[in-house]
C-alpha cells in the first residue's frame, strides 16, 4: 500500500461543498404550549441554533400555562419565590416568600417580552391531531383555532420536522365523578377554570371539596369572605413546614408567608453577588431534604414527628380535625403543601371539616353517606386535574402507534422522561411521565431537559439526519430502572396520591426516580448510542456533514483564533 485512497471510495463519494455542520437545511420545530417549558424552549432555540424554525403554538391568548389558566383564590406557588425563576432569570423583586399566581404569571409575561418571543407566538392554536407522516419524516398537526372564549373559528394544518410537546400536565381538568353534580342549582367552580375573585363569595354558603393543593389554598381565601364554608375531605394529609424555610423563620418565625422588605429588593436588584448567594443559599436548603423521601430515613422519621407535633397544635382547638386530618402514611407519599393558614382556617367558627363520604350532590347543597344534608350557594370542586399522562389527542407515530394507546398502561413507557419510543421519531416531551419532583427546584429540570431536546435537534443538524428515535430497549431499560427505584421511597407506600394516577397503590408515573441534582446529572451528557438514526445525506455516507475541508469561521470571515477564548485551563497541582 502506497498511502492512496481506495479507488472505489474515491469515485463514489463527492464532497459536500458547505464548512463541516452547515449543510444550509432548515428544521421546523413546533413548540406545543408557552408555559416555563415553551418559553425557555424558545429562548434557548433562537440562542443556540439560529438555523431552526419554529413557531409555539398556545391555545390560549397568552403565555403562562398553567400560571395562566389557573386563577382561583389564593393561588400561590408552594416553592419559595426565589427558587421558582429560570436560572438565566433571576428576579430579586418577588414581593412575598412565596409568590401568589398573577405575580408568577406577570414574571412569564416579562420574560417572554424581554425575548421578543412574540415573534414566534402562535395564539389560539389548539392541538387536536399530530400524526407522524415516514414518507415525508415529518409530522402533521392539526390545529382549531379558537377564540379568547375557547370556541372553534377554523383549523389549520402545519407540517412540522420535530415537535416538543410542552403541554403541562396541570391544565387538563374535569369535574369529579359525583352523582347529582350538575343537578346542583346554585353556582359551581371547578378550581382550575375558576372565573371569579374570593369577594365573589362574601355572605354565601359555600362548600369546598378536596384536600390537595388548590383546596388547602382557596380554603383560607374564602374564610376571608363566607359567612359559611365546609371543606369535604375524604381522606388525610400531611401540611409541611414552609420548604427552604431559614429564610422566612429569620423574618418571622410564626409566619406563613411574609413580604420581603423594599428596601431588601432594592439592594437585591442592585447588587448581583449579594442576590446569588442569597438565592443560592435557599436552593441549597430545598436540595438538600431528598433523604426526607426515602423509607426508614432519620430525615423522614424526624419529618413525621415535627409535623405531627405542629399539625396537632394547630389544631388544638379542633381534635377531631386532627384525629380525621392527620395521616398514618410516610411524609411525602402525598404531594406536600406549607399550606399558609389553612389550618388556622378550619379553626374558625364559621369553617367546618366534614370527612362523611360525599353519597350526593343534590339541587340545594350536598348529602353525606351518613344522611345528612347541607344547602349551598356555592360548590367548588378543587378535585385536581388528570394526571394518567395519557394525551386527550391522537399522537399517532409510526405503524399506526397511538400515544393515547400506549400510555394507557398502569406505567406509561418512556425514555428519560424526554421521549416517546421508537415509533414516535421527533418527538421530544418537557415535562413528561416521571418528570415532576419529589423535592428541589421543578424548573431547573425543565430548563435541563430543554437543554437535552436542543442538543438533540443540534445534532439532527450538524449531522444532518432525517430522524432520531429512542431505542425500544432503551426504553425498556429506563422503565425498569424506574420500577425498581419507587418502592425503596415513600412515594411507593399505600397512600392516595397524582403520583400514581390518583390511586392508592400503583405505579408511580409522575416523579423522577431520584433527586433534582440526580436528573440534572443525569440528563447532562445525552446518550447518543439509545437512539436510531436515518440521514438525510443522499449519499449515505455517514460524515457527508463533514464538508468541505472549511470551517464556518473561515467561510463567513470570523475570527480564525476563536479557540482562545474556549481555553479550559487545568489547575497546577500545588507542591
Amino acid at each position: 500500500m502506497d498511502g492512496a485512497q481506495s479507488t472505489s471510495t474515491a469515485s463514489a463519494f463527492k464532497l459536500e461543498e458547505h464548512p463541516v455542520g452547515q449543510n444550509g437545511r432548515k428544521l421546523r420545530v413546533a413548540m406545543i404550549g408557552s408555559g416555563f417549558s415553551g418559553i425557555t424552549a424558545a429562548i434557548r432555540l433562537e440562542q443556540r441554533l439560529p438555523e431552526v424554525e419554529f413557531d409555539i403554538f398556545e391555545k390560549n391568548y397568552s403565555v403562562g400555562g398553567t400560571w395562566y389558566e389557573n386563577a382561583y383564590p389564593g393561588l400561590c406557588c408552594d416553592i419559595p419565590a426565589h427558587c421558582y425563576a429560570l436560572t438565566f432569570e433571576p428576579n430579586p423583586r418577588w414581593s412575598h416568600f412565596y409568590a401568589h399566581g398573577p405575580e408568577i404569571l406577570k414574571y412569564l409575561q416579562g420574560v417572554a417580552a424581554k425575548y421578543k418571543l412574540e415573534r414566534f407566538l402562535r395564539y389560539g392554536h389548539k392541538l387536536v391531531s399530530a400524526v407522524w407522516n415516514d414518507d415525508t419524516a415529518k409530522w402533521h398537526l392539526i390545529f382549531d383555532l379558537v377564540d379568547e372564549k375557547g370556541e372553534k373559528t377554523g383549523s389549520k394544518e402545519v407540517d412540522v420536522d420535530v415537535v416538543i410537546q410542552g403541554m403541562g400536565g396541570l391544565s387538563r381538568w374535569d369535574w369529579p365523578n359525583i352523582p347529582g353534580l350538575h343537578d346542583f342549582k346554585g353556582t359551581k367552580y371547578h378550581s382550575a377554570a375558576y372565573p371569579v375573585g374570593p369577594d365573589a363569595e362574601a355572605g354565601k354558603r359555600v362548600a369546598v371539596i378536596g384536600s390537595g393543593s388548590s383546596a388547602i389554598q382557596i380554603v383560607p381565601a374564602l374564610a376571608k369572605h363566607a359567612k359559611v364554608l365546609d371543606n369535604y375531605v375524604r381522606g388525610s394529609a400531611w401540611i409541611a413546614t414552609p420548604f427552604a424555610s431559614e429564610e422566612l423563620i429569620k423574618r418571622n418565625p410564626d409566619a406563613s408567608n411574609v413580604a420581603f422588605t423594599e428596601e431588601e429588593k432594592e439592594k437585591w436588584a442592585n447588587d448581583a453577588e449579594e442576590y446569588m448567594a442569597f438565592r443560592k443559599n435557599m436552593e441549597r436548603e430545598l436540595n438538600s431534604v431528598h433523604a426526607v423521601t426515602l423509607q426508614g430515613s432519620e430525615l423522614q422519621t424526624g419529618a413525621m414527628q415535627a409535623f405531627r407535633e405542629m399539625m396537632e397544635k394547630k389544631l388544638a382547638s379542633r381534635p377531631h380535625i386532627a384525629k380525621a386530618f392527620i395521616p398514618n402514611f410516610a411524609v411525602g407519599c402525598r404531594r406536600l403543601t406549607p399550606g399558609p393558614g389553612y389550618l388556622e382556617a378550619l379553626c374558625e367558627d364559621h369553617v367546618d371539616f366534614i370527612s362523611a363520604p360525599i353519597d350526593r350532590i343534590t339541587e340545594s347543597g350536598i348529602r353525606c353517606a351518613d344522611g345528612s344534608h347541607k344547602k349551598y350557594d356555592t360548590i367548588v370542586c378543587a378535585t385536581g386535574f388528570d394526571t394518567t399522562y395519557r394525551p386527550r389527542i391522537p399522537i399517532v407515530g409510526r405503524n399506526g402507534a397511538n400515544l393515547q394507546d400506549l400510555w394507557d398502561a398502569p406505567a406509561p413507557p418512556h425514555y428519560m422522561s424526554i421521549a416517546a419510543g421508537p415509533d414516535h421519531p421527533n418527538f421530544f416531551i418537557v415535562n413528561g411521565p416521571n418528570s415532576a419532583l419529589g423535592s428541589g427546584s421543578l424548573l431547573v429540570l425543565f430548563e435541563r431537559e430543554v437543554d437535552y431536546i436542543v442538543s438533540c435537534i443540534g445534532k439532527m443538524l450538524r449531522e444532518n439526519y432525517r430522524t432520531m428515535a429512542v431505542k425500544q430497549g432503551a426504553v425498556d431499560d429506563w422503565m425498569d430502572l424506574v420500577g425498581a427505584y419507587f418502592p425503596t421511597t415513600v412515594f411507593g407506600t399505600k397512600c392516595r396520591s397524582w403520583y400514581k394516577k390518583g390511586l392508592e397503590e400503583g405505579p408511580v408515573v409522575a416523579l423522577w426516580p431520584g433527586s433534582c441534582l440526580h436528573a440534572i446529572e443525569t440528563l447532562r451528557h445525552p446518550r447518543w448510542e439509545d437512539y436510531e438514526y436515518t440521514s438525510a445525506n443522499s449519499q449515505k455516507n455517514r460524515f457527508g456533514w463533514v464538508g468541505n475541508g472549511w470551517s464556518p469561521a473561515e467561510v463567513a470571515g470570523g475570527d480564525t483564533a476563536y479557540y482562545l477564548d474556549e481555553i479550559d485551563y487545568p489547575p497546577v497541582p500545588v507542591a
